[in-house]
């Protein structure tokens, strides 16, 4: 199990090796399991690159990263002020002499006893200060002119309250210090995480390479977006919304045109096709019924269907089309969804570090006051789909249906209900995944 299964999932069940076998069932932890296992492999050596960091975003760390030198690399001024000594200024304050301003960027002269230098926000602390007075507590309170005197022609002096040694210094090191692990094996790199790398003066980093992708949408009903929709069709949305969804994800997509209810059709389009993926996912085809084309394709494959229990989405498929990685999403548009969200992202999240795992919350279900239950089959995990709202609540968009794409399209959340919960009323708490 990743901890991006809840915590109510926990299962410990061990999944063995994939084999075709007769229809089976299992939990969502051990199915989440079993695709860890199956795309393990990506941690290979030779799906690792070296890429600037302005092509890095969105990738993970390979190694650790260690801090090549301390941030901030030498004190300097967290203030616009004055840079003094605080031994030069007792409990009352006192005026002391200006010296020149110490510009960002700039290796200042040492500061003499009795004397204040202008400083600049980020500016070197000049040898002998150990204290920033800020620009507004001097007086006068802004900076004179650097050619200023006063009028007996001695040199311009300031009014400074007493401070106390180290106040408003950025000390060496105070952020992080050199040696120490910037950034841990497996980080998803965002932009907070590329400064800090650009921060520490690396140009590039070691990543895993984006998973390609190979999505194919199945079914004789299904028709492109665009084209006319005969009596009986519907337009394919399963593919717009997996190759967005992993997009978004950081995943690289190659999408073919829907393929037809022929299993030989569809192993010969997925021969042609899927050289160079990292993994096969479809979508339709893996349920009981009749004509269930991908369950009719992989007939000599090692490929296991098995039915999860998780509503939607349970009907899933499992294991390597001609040595390549497969899984079998159901074909309503939310269980295909559900089933990316529950299952591809957060094993590759757990493997490679990348995309970012969902940020699981807590709310109150706001299900329109009392006598309005959600209802839940005992034995499975329901997942349904919700809004959460400014005040902490969330409300359900919605049934739970797996074919209910408006309410998806006006949904944030995923919201679950865990195995053994029957009914939830007006105000429990659940927990919640962020879209």
């Amino acid at each position: 199990m990743t901890s991006h299964t809840p915590h109510a999932l926990a299962d410990h069940t061990p999944e063995g090796h994939v084999h075709h076998a007769a229809e089976g069932s299992r939990s969502v932890a051990g199915h989440a399991a079993a695709v860890v296992e199956l795309l393990r492999p990506l941690l290979s050596m030779d799906r690792m690159e070296t890429l600037p960091l302005s092509q890095a975003l969105g990738r993970a760390l390979v190694d650790d990263v260690a801090a090549p030198l301390s941030l901030p690399p030498f004190a300097n001024s967290q203030m616009d002020g004055y840079a003094v000594r605080a031994g030069d200024l007792p409990d009352g304050g006192g005026d002391l002499r200006i010296m020149p301003p110490v510009p960002a960027g700039s290796s200042p002269e040492p500061l003499e006893p009795g004397t204040a230098a202008p400083i600049m926000t980020g500016a070197m602390i000049p040898a002998g200060a150990d204290a920033v007075v800020p620009i507004e507590k001097a007086v006068p309170d802004h900076f004179l002119d650097p050619g200023n005197t006063a009028g007996d022609g001695s040199g311009a002096t300031v009014r400074l309250p007493g401070t106390a040694p180290g106040t408003f210094v950025r000390f060496p090191g105070s952020d992080i210090a050199a040696g120490e692990r910037a950034l841990a094996s497996g980080t998803c790199l965002g932009p907070a995480q590329l400064g800090l790398l650009a921060a520490l003066g690396l140009p590039e980093v070691a990543v895993y390479k984006a998973v390609t992708v190979l999505l194919v949408t199945t079914g004789d009903e299904v028709v492109e977006p665009g084209l006319p929709l005969p009596p009986g069709k519907i337009y394919d949305s399963n593919g717009t919304l997996l190759e967005a969804a992993m997009k978004q994800a950081g995943l690289t997509v190659r999408r073919t045109g829907i393929s037809t209810d022929t299993p030989s059709e569809l192993q010969a389009l997925l021969r042609t096709e899927s050289p160079g993926a990292d993994l096969i996912v479809t979508t339709g085809g893996v349920s009981k019924g009749a004509y269930e084309v991908v369950r009719q394709a992989m007939a000599d494959q090692p490929v296991r269907f098995v039915h999860v229990a998780m509503q939607p989405g349970g009907p899933q498929g499992l294991g390597t089309f001609d040595g390549v990685p497969f899984l079998g999403f159901p074909g309503n548009p939310v269980s295909c969804l559900v089933s990316f969200e529950m299952f591809l992202r957060p094993a590759l999240s757990a493997l490679l570090g990348a995309p970012g795992r969902r940020l699981p919350l807590r709310a109150r279900l706001d299900l329109g006051g009392p006598g309005r239950p959600l209802t839940s089959p005992g034995h499975k995990h329901q997942v349904r789909r919700g809004s959460l709202q400014p005040d902490g609540t969330v409300k359900l968009e919605g049934g739970e249906s797996s074919h209910l794409m408006h309410a998806l399209a006006g949904s944030n959340v995923l919201v679950h209900v865990p195995v053994g919960v029957t009914e939830l009323a007006d105000g429990d708490e659940v927990e919640v995944w962020m879209l």
